[in-house]
């Protein structure tokens, strides 16, 4: 790449912002992953020079929901001298009953889903300003569109990354900044993985109603939707039709939906 950007990805030590960051790194682009666990990111570094020998990439240390976020990111572009996209990939998954949820369970999924792009917009946009190709990449989900079984926190927290992405849009596009935002379906990731070792069996069923991917077509979506430049990137032709039917049919999806749990419906109790 002729003119290589320099790219910041949160939650960038697995799942899906890891697996972003090889296409990036592979057009030449610099790249900082930015998560808690220090082991995991040099584990991550460790495959990508694998996988991209020769690729630029860095790792910055920090909780999305911290008080040092600012200040890391701030770290993160003067290392690479920039910054020009900011993808917010950092999530947690919160599986149960509302009886059984604790307000805390909520509060968590909240302050690192929702919260923690806020923070990190917040954070990276004076320096996005500077850039003159500034670009927003927010990571939400299916379960911002429709409400799933056992997923009250979760949908919560990304419904309200959806709502965000739509306002952030408006206001940055006169600033010649891009927004996009991504709602992926399950795909294989480490916390989908541990989701299934204790789903409610409600869950389970519904899930089951949605397409899953595997992480490949999730990045291949990605990558598609921000060359086509369209504002919602919804990767997986299945669950383009699926989403499609939610928002134009939801009496029939709700009606899909509530079949597959009615069968499997087990309560809180």
């Amino acid at each position: 790449m002729t003119n290589p950007r320099r790219v910041l990805i949160t939650g960038g030590s697995s799942g899906l912002g890891l697996a972003l960051a090889t296409p990036f790194l592979r057009q030449g682009d610099y790249v900082t992953l930015l998560a808690r666990d220090p082991l995991k990111l040099a584990a991550a570094v460790d495959q990508l020079n694998k996988q991209v020998p020769g690729g630029r990439v860095g790792i910055q240390v920090s909780d999305v929901s911290g008080p040092n976020i600012e200040m890391d990111i701030n770290r993160v572009v003067e290392a690479m001298g920039g910054l020009d996209l900011l993808i917010n990939s950092a999530g947690i998954l919160r599986e149960g009953y509302i009886e059984k949820l604790t307000e805390q369970d909520y509060r968590q999924t909240l302050d690192i889903n929702f919260f923690g792009a806020v923070r990190a917009t917040r954070a990276a946009l004076p320096h996005l300003k500077k850039s003159g190709r500034g670009h927003i990449v927010n990571i939400a989900s299916v379960a911002a569109l429709t409400g799933v079984f056992g997923y009250s926190a979760y949908c919560s927290s990304k419904y309200a990354l959806l709502g965000f992405s739509e306002s952030l849009r408006a206001e940055m596009k006169p600033q010649g900044i891009k927004v996009q935002v991504v709602c992926p379906p399950e795909f294989d990731s480490p916390m989908v993985d541990a989701l299934d070792q204790s789903r409610t069996p409600e869950n389970q069923a519904h899930a089951q109603t949605i397409p899953k991917l595997d992480v490949d077509t999730v990045v291949d979506g990605v990558i598609a939707g921000l060359g086509l430049g369209s504002f919602l990137i919804i990767p997986g032709r299945q669950t383009r039709l699926m989403t499609f039917g939610i928002r134009h049919f939801p009496g029939i999806s709700r009606w899909v939906s509530d079949r597959s749990i009615r069968n499997a419906y087990r309560g809180p109790n």
